[in-house]
Order: structure tokens, then sequence, then C-alpha cells
């Protein structure tokens, strides 16, 4: 993540919510249309934006502003918007001197136009100039600044020649990516989609992660110490039937197995809202499912198994009766006392308050707040309408209810892709295709992916050429994604697939950035690089180094030890102590650590490594010489006191070998286990 990096940090899955669906509802791309299909096809080729295409929407620019400034570096900033329109562009340009013939466009569906510091130094650095936009769902207002941009950079530099175009985007970003990649052709010579989401991420995959956390949370720490450095590799160790079940299940998903070790992102625990901002779209989109999922066979309200029952005995639905009405004017609260209140196992922000007349039967007002087991006191929220507050009475009934949360956690159960290429569910398939599990009358990912892409078929016919970027931790956004777009495009493409696209895997990397923890690397350096390549591919015919080597089994992607075989652009690392994974030692006596650093071959030189012998994220830098290729080091330390430690080594690759520059910068990490005793 370059400029959407605090965009992705800050963004709330509700805010996302509020995106696709305003953007599924305002476009018309033909979202019924099967993915893949020929009318798919059609509604894409139909709408595709060129350069020569006029956009009746955004064909009439106006700019705001022209500033000159010194920071980040000297450039000249152009503000302006679309006449008739909400949108905003800004363009930065920097000075004359630097210009070099292309710009760098970067798209999110949450951000603003003003970019990020780095994007513009880096655009600067690179010989681009950086284009950004508020534009939301799709890429027409996004298309539209990219070619107004030429315009203007042509008559602030002077500049005949022609102007290459790169956009890149990650997560909800990625889909606009794609959405450009079928849906224009002209407008950008080249593409960097990363963390990229396929038409059945969402909204499964947050349902998915919600399921895990359900059933597996008491045994989450368990399950990653088999996974972390040391242990045994076997996650099931441990399990009962039913975790096994699930923890197998939600893996051939595509949950990464070794991401287990951060499994407080991994199920949500960071997250003081839960799973669920794409619950509002669930409940919207298909609202009779809570009731067939607690009534009709097929689905865990009802199955008689240990899982099913483990949702029935965690099921809410509970009416109070409210006895006092208390208003605080002077602070604008209202709160409600209840007769009695419901004994809550699962976390109380899954809960639904609905407000009842005193019969119980009237329609029926949904409410935010929480209660107070303790004192039987319902503290409404903001947000709730004035006039239902208002008339709130004594005796009227507060029913308290999990029903729809509990429901959603199975949903991906329920939507099995018509599409067979998405090998992750063939688990809920029979033999002949058909569907273990009763399957609702409409598959919602597609549908908002049709609306944030603005339109993308994921046909694979792709118009530009692509460097793909994905991180094996990634727990949002699951890294076969990318495979399976990949075939997609070797579908379309044929024997021109080489020619065009591109996959790279960086390990240890999430889909957020890694502050949260010393297991995770930085990936900005590789996006970085992969725009530098893309643009040389394009301008120059110089290919950009070879697809990471990997194979998806079961849901997890997997790639070889070595670089040579590895490939991609990511360093290798082999961290080893007293040559092992593992080693226990007595307080007091001195390990041997042991690294072996490799780059794939042509794709630049080790300039960094850091050493963190506590495992505790604070990295030391050491220095081993002149950058090179292979990087041999060891290295001995006394642990003094007991305690078990997850000591990591650093490193960071550049494809010149420049040790000065901040930019193109790629990381990876080593990591090891010593228990002292």
């Amino acid at each position: 993540m370059i400029s959407s990096k605090n965009v992705i940090r800050k963004a709330s899955t509700s805010a996302m919510v509020v995106i696709m669906l305003s953007t599924l509802l305002m476009t018309n791309t033909g979202a019924s249309a099967a993915v893949g299909s020929t009318a798919s096809k059609n509604v894409n080729a139909s709408k595709m934006v060129t350069p020569d295409s006029a956009d009746p929407l955004y064909n009439r620019p106006v700019i705001d502003s022209e500033t000159d400034l010194a920071a980040p570096v000297p450039h000249r900033k152009v503000s302006g918007h679309f006449e008739g329109t909400d949108k905003k562009f800004t363009f930065y340009f920097p000075e004359k001197s630097k210009f070099t013939g292309r710009f760098f466009q970067n798209v999110y569906p949450l951000q603003d136009e003003n970019a990020a510091d780095v994007n513009i130094s880096f655009g600067a650095d690179s010989g681009a100039y950086t284009v950004q936009t508020n534009g939301g769902g799709g890429y027409r207002v996004d298309a539209a600044a990219a070619k107004f941009s030429r315009t203007a950079a042509a008559k602030y530099y002077g500049w005949s020649g022609r102007i290459y175009g790169y956009i890149y985007g990650g997560s909800g970003g990625s889909y606009q990516t794609i959405g450009s990649l079928e849906g224009s052709e002209g407008v950008w010579d080249g593409t960097v989609p990363y963390i990229t989401g396929v038409p059945a991420s969402i909204p499964n995959n947050f349902f998915i992660r919600a399921f895990a956390r359900f059933a597996l949370e008491k045994k989450a720490q368990q399950i990653a110490e088999e996974v972390s450095p040391g242990g045994s590799g076997n996650p099931y160790a441990g399990l009962n039937d039913m975790e096994k079940t699930v923890l197998q299940e939600i893996t051939k998903l595509g949950v990464p197995l070794r991401a287990w070790e951060d499994y407080n992102y991994l199920l949500g625990l960071h997250d003081a809202e839960g799973l669920l901002g794409f619950l509002t779209a669930l409940r919207g989109m298909d609202p009779t499912y809570v009731e067939d999922f607690w009534n009709k066979p097929g689905y865990l309200g009802t199955e008689p198994s240990a899982l099913g029952e483990l949702f029935r005995s965690a099921k809410v639905d509970f009416t109070s009766t409210i006895t006092q009405v208390t208003r605080d004017a002077q602070n604008n609260a209202t709160s409600l006392t209840l007769d009695q209140v419901p004994a809550v196992s699962t976390p109380m922000y899954w809960l639904d308050y609905t407000l009842l007349a005193a019969d119980g039967t009237t329609t029926a007002q949904k409410l935010s707040g929480s209660f107070d087991a303790a004192t039987k006191v319902f503290t409404i929220g903001k947000g709730n309408p004035e006039n239902v507050l208002s008339a709130i009475e004594t005796g009227a009934k507060l029913k308290i209810d999990n029903r729809w949360y509990l429901a959603a956690l199975s949903y991906h159960r329920h939507q099995v892709p018509k599409a067979q290429s998405y090998t992750a569910w063939d688990q809920f398939r029979a033999p002949d295709g058909t569907p273990f599990y009763p399957q609702r009358a409409m598959e919602i990912g597609p549908l908002i992916t049709q609306g944030v892409s603005g339109g993308a078929a994921y046909h694979g016919h792709i118009h530009a050429k692509v460097i793909m970027v994905v991180n094996l931790f990634d727990v949002d956004a699951y890294p076969w994604n990318a495979d399976w777009y990949s075939a997609r495009v070797k579908e379309a493409l044929g024997d021109r697939y080489a020619d065009n696209f591109r996959v790279w895997y960086n390990d240890n990397a999430d889909h957020i950035s890694p502050a949260r923890t010393p297991r995770l690397v930085q990936y900005d350096g590789i996006l970085q690089q992969a725009l530098r390549d893309v643009s040389a591919w394009v301008e120059k015919g110089v290919a950009p180094p070879r697809s990471t080597s990997y194979e998806v089994i079961d849901g997890q992607v997997e790639v070889p030890d070595k670089s040579s075989v590895r490939h991609g652009i990511q360093p290798v690392v082999d961290l080893s102590v007293g040559g092992a994974a593992k080693i226990d030692v007595k307080a007091g006596q001195t390990v041997t650590f042991t690294a072996r650093i490799q780059v794939p071959h042509g794709s630049g030189k080790i300039v960094a490594t850091e050493w963190d012998f506590d495992g505790t994220g604070d990295f030391k830098a050491w220095k081993f010489g002149v950058p090179r290729q292979t990087v041999n080091i060891s290295m001995t330390f006394k642990y003094t006191k007991p305690g078990t430690y997850d000591p990591a080594i650093r490193v960071t690759a550049q494809r010149e070998g420049d040790t000065k520059t901040p930019f193109a910068l790629i990381q990876n990490l080593g990591r090891v286990r010593v228990v002292v005793h």
C-alpha cells in the first residue's frame, strides 16, 4: 500500500459497506450477469473507455488553483473538479528537470483527492507526476482525470511526446484497478493491483474470519504455537472434531495458516465493532436469510451436529419489558430500565435491539445502544430518530437478539460460486458440482464487486501490462486470489500471457501495515519497484523478473524455499539457531544464529540487515559489507533471563544496491525460537 495505506488503516468496514452499496445502487453495470459470462463481457465492451471517448458526466474538468510548493519535493500542485459533480482531482507536477514522460495514479474507494507525500516524492524520483481523485466506486472519474492530466502536463512541461500512465490500487482499490484493466484501453499503459480481492471475497471473507472466531477463539493461542517457528507444524493438534472441521474449512477457503500467529487480527479481536459492517449489506440484499437459517434444514441453525448445537446454545432471542424511561435533557440522553436481561455469551456488540409496542406486535424500530446486565439499564446510543425516542413509554418492549449476527457467520456455505473455477469452494460441492448446502437466490459478492470496480466481469481480457503484488499472510484478501485472476488472464490471452502479466508474492506481509506486530514486513517497496518495472516494460520493452513460483494446495499458497526456484523479487531468508528452527538452552548460554540471504537473480542486492534477538520488534542495524546478491551471516547472542524468545533478522534489498534511497526497498524476515530455562 502506498498512498492509500493511511486510508486503508483508518477506513472502517462499515464505511466500506456504504461505498460499496452506494456505488452498486448508483451504477447500472449489468450486475446480474454471471461472472465470466458473455453477457458480462459485452457489458464491459459496450462501455470501454478510450483516450478518445467522451464521458458525459466527467467531460468538463475545471482547474481551480495552481500552486508552486517546495515540499515534499519542489512541484506544482494543480487542483480542480469536474463541473456538475462532487468529484475532485489533483495533479502534482515535479520540476521540469525531473519529468521523463509518465504519471502514477493511485485509486481507492475511500480516499480523497490529496496524495500522500511519499507518493509525490516517489513519483518525482521516478520521473513521474502524480494523479489522484476522490473517485469512490469504479474508475470512470479516474480515467477522466488521467486523460485531462496529459493535457495539463503537456502544457506545463511543453511536452510534445507521449505521456505514459500507470494505475495502481490495493484492497478496494484492486477492484477499481481490475475494472480499469478490463473496461478501458489506452488510458493507462500498465497497472499494479495489490492485496487483490475477487468477486467471491466480499462479504464472505469477513464472515469466514468471524466464523473462525466463534468456533476457535479459545484455541487460537494453541494454533498459533503450532504454526510458529519451531512449532510442530500441525495446527490441528489438540482440537476436537468440531474445531478441526472449522479450521479445515476456513483453511481451504484461503485463510493463511501461518497468519494464526497474529490471531488477534485474524479473528478481529482488535476491532471493537467485531465482524460485521458487511452485515448491513447482507440484511438489505438477502432479508429472508435469517429466518431460513434458524428454521430450515441445511443451515447450522437447525443442523443436528456439535457445531449446530454450538450456534443454538449461543443464540439470544429475548424480549424485555421497559419498566422506566429516564430522559436526561441536559445531556440529550435516554435510558431504559428493563424488567430482565438475557445472559450473553457472544460479544455484546453482536446484539440487535428492536423497540416494540406493549402488545409486542406493532412495527419494529431498530435502536442502537447497550445494556448493563447488573443494573438492567439499556442506554440508547446516538443517531436514533428523535421522534422515536420521545414516544417511548413504560410498558413497551425491547427485543434483544443476535440471530442475524450468528446466521451471518456461515453465510459463505450458502454462497458457493456458480463458477467452478473457485476451487476453494469445492469442499462444499458434490462430485457433480452440486452444492451440499442450500444456496441463496443471488451471489452477493459479484454484485458488490461490479459496483466497486465499475463493472469488471473478471474475465481476464486485460488491456495493459500488469504486475500483481500479493501478500502471503493476507487474511482480508486471500493469497489464492492472484492465482485465480491470473488463470482468467491466461484463458483470455493465451500465448500473450507471459508478455503482459506477472504475479509477485510477498512473504511475511499482510493486508495492513506491519506496525501492530514484528512478525510482518512493510511492502511499500515492492509496490514501488513494481511501478518502475511495469513502466520499463511498457516504455522500453524490458521484461520484469519472472512471476513467483508457487502452488495452491487446499486453499494455501506455498512457495519454494530457495530464491533460485521461487523467483519474484523478494529476498529469501533462511535463518537457524544452533542449526535448527528452535533451540532450548540454559540461561547464560551463548547461542549461534546463522542466516543465508539471497535475492532472486536480477532482482537486486541486499542493502541492509537488522537483528531483533528478543522478538520485541526492536531491530538493530548490522553492517555486513558491500551490497550483494547473497549474504551469509553468523551471529552469537547470550540470553540471561529465562523465557521464550522469537528472534528475527529483517533484511532489505534494493534493485540497484542503493543504500541511501528511501524508495523500492524490499523486505523479508527470518525467524526462529529460543526457549531459555
